[in-house]
């Protein structure tokens, strides 16, 4: 009997899972609403993933959260007019059947804490993609994944240099298939007459081009764009003011930290200081994106005197496969064989984001054997002591509650390394179990995905730029 009584638990849990997958699709491509639990997307998961993260809610908060207590949530969500916002009906649930013994007023609770995303309407934007390399490409990912009615930021073409035979077929195949990331979702075509990829019914016109203001980006229907650039080669306003010299062009986010006055936006800390004014911002680097936001957290609570800051990052395209000249110092060195002792510039970055500290923090980097997925070791000197049990819990909070819901995830697996958090939205993950706490003096280690969360930051900054932010709710 207890082996039936598990399978029938098993058998009902997946049924809501499957029932609830089409009503999160719909939502997401006819509403713009993209459907949480507690920080976990459930758009285009599996049965299995949205019974995982609802399991996950009982390391948070002690108790488990049933389908059969979500579900409700998720159908009156499909009644309402709910527009552009990512709403975790997790953290809904969850505070509902604290208060309430029955669902009777499931909607009207529901109606009352999505009142300011009720009807909200944004207008489409075009993007364009300059550059399709590792960033290119996952962001192009995550640009056709939010395909449909209710899209605020439309890929319309990528620019690329070349144009030789089989071009197309290869960016298109590269795109298709990822050895870290996994096959894309869906569908790509090519159409070879007009230099286009169809993905998943996303049409996106390839261009080639050796300079920025060699495009009229109007040829192709495109105007009032942002241009994000993946290349790295120009980094100040001079080189990327070029892109603004194209007909079409209304912005430009360069992915990678930029020189001069322009600004370094980490999303989540410093990006209410992008202006509408604002022609060409930066989205700094993945491993400023993964710190910062830890650090900005630990400084409101316990204040930073100084610090150093270790990174443990993956090997990069820049890296040589073998031993070969590099401009470097050590980088010439085999990438996949090699710890490589380098510089970075993170830890100054920061102040470009966080500016209380300037000249607090010192960094230095190890490149390693791994093709993704990095790890920032924080040693950090505190205003004041506290405690290993305090530091955790403080940060497992802000995961979980604050303003950086959204860039903080946070672990207490025993058991996590570096493959397990491949493809995590999250611009960095606390490791508590290796969490040092020594009175006033702390050591943090967090993880973060290089260029799959650092992707998800730069698509935050975009929406941003183009004035097409949802709401988080609650």
């Amino acid at each position: 009997m207890t082996a039936d009584k598990h399978l029938q638990s098993w058998q009902e849990r997946f049924e809501l899972a499957e029932a609830m997958q089409p009503i999160i699709g719909k939502l997401y491509r006819n509403q713009g609403v993209e459907v949480l639990i507690y920080g976990r997307p459930l758009l285009n998961a599996s049965t299995i993933d949205i019974t995982k993260a609802h399991r996950l809610v009982k390391k948070y908060e002690g108790a488990k959260l049933r389908l059969r207590e979500s579900f409700p949530f998720v159908e009156a969500l499909s009644r309402l007019d709910v527009k552009h916002a990512r709403v975790d009906i997790g953290k809904l649930a969850i505070n509902y059947w604290r208060n309430h013994s029955d669902g009777s007023e499931i909607e009207a609770y529901m109606t009352e804490q999505l009142a300011p995303a009720i009807g909200k309407e944004m207008e489409q934007r075009d993007v364009v993609l300059y550059g399709f390399g590792r960033i290119g490409r996952l962001l192009a990912r995550l640009l056709i994944e939010r395909t449909g009615v209710s899209n605020t930021m439309r890929l319309r073409a990528i620019v690329v240099r070349g144009g030789r035979e089989g071009d197309l077929e290869k960016r298109a195949s590269l795109l298709r298939r990822d050895s870290i990331h996994g096959p894309f979702n869906g569908s790509i075509e090519i159409d070879e007459e007009n230099n286009a990829i169809i993905a998943n019914g996303t049409y996106i016109q390839v261009i080639y081009a050796n300079s920025p203001d060699q495009i009229d980006y109007t040829e192709y229907g495109i105007d009032n764009a942002l241009v994000v650039d993946n290349t790295g080669i120009w980094k100040d306003e001079e080189g990327l003011g070029q892109h603004l010299q194209s007909k079409g062009t209304a912005k430009v986010l360069l992915t990678a930290p930029a020189g001069g006055e322009i600004k370094n936006v980490v999303y989540g800390v410093n990006d209410a200081d992008v202006l509408d004014s604002d022609t060409i911002l930066s989205a700094a680097s993945c491993t400023t994106n993964a710190i910062t936001p830890v650090l900005k957290a630990v400084y409101d609570k316990f204040g930073i005197n100084n610090g150093h800051v270790e990174t443990v990052h993956s090997y990069t395209n820049d890296q040589n496969l073998i031993d070969n000249y590099h401009k470097g110092d050590r980088r010439g060195r085999s990438a996949p064989l090699n710890m490589v002792l380098t510089s970075t510039g993170a830890a100054k970055a920061v102040a470009k984001a966080f500016p209380v500290l300037k000249g607090k923090l010192t960094g230095n980097a190890i490149r390693v054997p791994t093709p993704n997925v990095s790890m920032a070791i924080m040693n950090l000197n505190l205003g004041q002591e506290t405690s290993r049990d305090e530091m955790n819990e403080y940060l497992r909070q802000t995961a979980l509650f604050s303003e950086l819901q959204n860039q903080i995830d946070y672990t207490a697996s025993t058991e996590v390394v570096s493959t397990d958090l491949v493809g995590s939205r999250f611009a960095g993950i606390v490791d508590s179990e290796a969490t040092i706490v020594d009175g006033d003096r702390a050591v943090l280690y967090v993880w973060y995905d290089n260029e799959f969360g650092y992707s998800c930051q730069v698509v935050q900054v975009m929406a941003k730029m183009l004035n097409v932010t949802g709401v988080v709710l609650p």
